[in-house]
């Protein structure tokens, strides 16, 4: 008996299996030289099937070498133009034109393959998918009751993870290193069981990597290039849980089913995101909608009748304009890392689909400031209605994710009313965070406790936000820069707080990767301080547009005024009450100073934004507060403009814009 196989009946490794049971004994093996290079091919761009191919036809040189079977090649090698034409049939071709010259039985596993050769008049052997009688997997042995992850590289014993969720632990499973031939032949071996079994995928195949879901299992296939060494990770799921396990399972059945329909899971790696949001996919599922799931890798343990879609051509974009056309009632996203993922979950949501979203973060703070740097944050209430989070398998807290037009909680009074999304805690209703734009920068300000919830007096006399020494311009203004969060409680003297102190060293550990002078740090609050540094650094660490000391303002939780110490200097040298009390400017106008400010008292322009001149020069815009006052700090370059003018003669007028 002459046999020809094809690529897909090698990487299958059936056929070495059937010779073994008696049933191709003596047969005579024609390999096509196209397979040999369609196998090499593969296996040099780090593709674990062409490393399979290439043992099972080192098996196959074995048996020959036994006097099993004889094995012979035939056939050229396929030129460059053939190979770029291999995803229309080209290389299929070639290696059905050996079966015909030889008049040999043509053997595939590929469907399409067999159905082109029975059209050309071949004997075919079609070896269909099995999908029953599987034999454990090799991996299977390192695996018990108790075991959640199995870690094999080469050369070093292999280890396991067990335990459970709360309480889990790394263990050596044998003092024996794994050889790389042995994770050869397991790899082989899944590889084949991914091809054959049902519910085996070969989720993700690149150059060095391997990615394969059997069942529950999530096995991932790394070698040199990608690793410095072969390694087999395998991570199974230990519990099912369904949601009435949870003990706030009733709170997040009453969001996700009413009108609140976009929830997002949050929690470290590992806190049990995955099992929580299969037990809301089987819990919706059995109440009657329809589920789908987007998943990269496909690893949610469902029910047959929620079907579990991957990305489309590599993108999720893609998934998703099917899933609209679909329109099922809920989508399962697992999970959200990409800019295009967080895209497609708002599309999906503002489309009007329920959706469940999984992300990695260590805080609520930290999920939605992932989500506030892709999406625009006056619609993350309407994407994003609830946040559960969870840890170590526990759902910790229910956030609730809500709009409203206010001054941000904490902020000083000079802060306008702007739009706000807020998060609050659904059992406890205070509030956590509130998110808002400001001066072009989207700001997630924690809400500490003991935080006033309304905003300060009328009339109070606080310092107006700055950026190094310029006072605050209304949005639409040109020149207009990001400005420190301000807050209404200033710091007395006499305190001292150890709190104040650690917040002062991170502060100067931010700041010092911008500059290498000394750094000033002033704590004048407990969410707002004040940093002198050098003057040639202060555009660096603020920013191109903020960017720098935004970001840090975000990390720490603590609004950050950064000023040249040309400032702190000139503060040193004013003599002491130079200029203090209160001088008219007439027109109702009046300066009031003090160790700390500079209020311009204007009644007649309560309310208004006006320019500021001395004399006939434009010095700034500012925006009169309804006690009728704008406030400088004194140490401000402008406020010491105004002071060097009023000297000079100079008459200060405001004019409203």
């Amino acid at each position: 008996m002459i046999l020809v196989p094809d690529t897909s009946v090698l990487i299958d490794g059936r056929i070495t299996s059937m010779i073994k049971a008696g049933e191709y004994k003596g047969a005579t093996i024609i390999v096509p030289e196209a397979v040999v290079a369609e196998l090499e091919a593969q296996a040099n761009n780090g593709r674990e099937i062409g490393f399979s191919g290439l043992n099972e036809l080192q098996s196959l040189c074995k048996m020959a070498e036994e006097k099993i079977i004889e094995l012979k090649f035939s056939g050229i090698r396929p030129t460059l133009e053939q190979v770029k034409l291999a995803s229309g049939g080209e290389i299929d071709a070639m290696i059905r034109n050996i079966a015909i010259e030889n008049a040999a039985r043509f053997i595939t596993s590929d469907n399409v393959q067999a159905e082109v050769a029975r059209a050309k008049g071949l004997d075919v052997i079609y070896l269909k998918p099995q999908v029953t009688d599987f034999v454990p997997l090799g991996i299977d042995q390192f695996f018990d009751e108790h075991t959640i992850a199995v870690y094999l590289k080469e050369r070093v014993p292999p280890a396991a993870k067990k335990g459970t969720i709360n309480d889990m632990k790394l263990v050596k499973i044998r003092d024996q290193p794994v050889s790389e031939y042995e994770l050869r032949n397991l790899a082989q071996e899944i590889l084949e069981r991914a091809k054959r079994d049902p519910d085996g995928f070969i989720e993700m195949e690149k150059r060095g990597i391997t990615v394969v879901q059997i069942g529950s299992l999530r096995i991932a296939i790394a070698r040199r290039p990608f690793s410095d060494g072969m390694e087999i990770t395998a991570v199974r799921p230990i519990v099912d849980v369904t949601l009435e396990n949870y003990a706030k399972s009733d709170v997040i059945k009453k969001r996700i089913v009413s009108d609140r329909r976009g929830l997002i899971i949050a929690g470290s790696p590992g806190a049990g995101k995955t099992t929580l949001a299969q037990g809301i996919a089987t819990y919706l599922s059995d109440a009657g909608y329809v589920v789908k799931t987007m998943e990269a890798p496909r690893e949610l343990q469902v029910p047959d009748q929620i079907t579990q879609y991957t990305t489309l051509d590599g993108s999720m974009s893609n998934t998703a304009d099917v899933l609209l056309l679909v329109r099922p009632d809920f989508v399962i996203f697992d999970e959200l890392r990409k800019n295009e993922d967080f895209t497609v979950f708002a599309d999906m949501r503002l489309a009007g689909l329920g959706m469940v979203g999984v992300i990695h973060a260590n805080s609520v703070q930290d999920a939605l400031q992932r989500f506030s740097d892709r999406e625009d944050f006056s619609v993350l209430s309407q994407i994003i209605n609830t946040i559960v989070f969870l840890e170590k398998g526990i759902v910790t807290k229910i956030y609730d994710v809500g709009f409203t037009i206010k001054v941000p909680e904490g902020m000083g009074s000079e802060m306008h009313i702007r739009p706000v999304t807020t998060v609050t805690d659904s059992e406890t209703g205070s509030l956590v965070l509130d998110v808002f734009r400001y001066d072009g920068q989207t700001i997630v300000m924690p809400v500490l406790p003991g935080t006033p919830e309304a905003p300060a007096a009328p009339g109070a006399k606080v310092p107006l936000v700055q950026s190094v020494g310029q006072p605050v311009f209304p949005a639409s203004k040109p020149g207009s820069s990001l400005a420190s969060i301000p807050n209404a409680t200033p710091r007395t003297p006499t305190e001292d707080r150890p709190g104040w102190r650690l917040n002062e060293k991170e502060i100067q550990r931010e700041i010092g990767r911008y500059t290498d002078g000394a750094i000033d740090v002033e704590m004048i609050s407990d969410t707002k301080a004040v940093v002198y540094i050098d003057d040639k650094d202060v555009p660096a660490a603020i920013g191109k547009g903020g960017k720098n000391v935004s970001a840090i303002v975000n990390k720490i939780g603590i609004g950050i005024d950064i000023k040249p110490r040309s400032d702190l200097d000139r503060q040193h040298a004013q003599p002491s009450g130079k200029t203090e009390g209160e001088i008219s400017l007439g027109s109702g106008i009046r300066i009031q100073t003090d160790k700390k400010q500079l209020v311009i008292i204007a009644p007649e322009q309560s309310g208004k934004i006006v320019d500021v001149f001395a004399g006939r020069e434009y010095l700034f815009t500012a925006t009169v507060n309804d006690a009728g006052e704008i406030s400088l700090a004194k140490n401000s370059s402008i406020a010491q403009e105004m002071i060097r003018r009023y000297q000079n003669n100079e008459s200060i007028k405001l004019r409203p814009v």
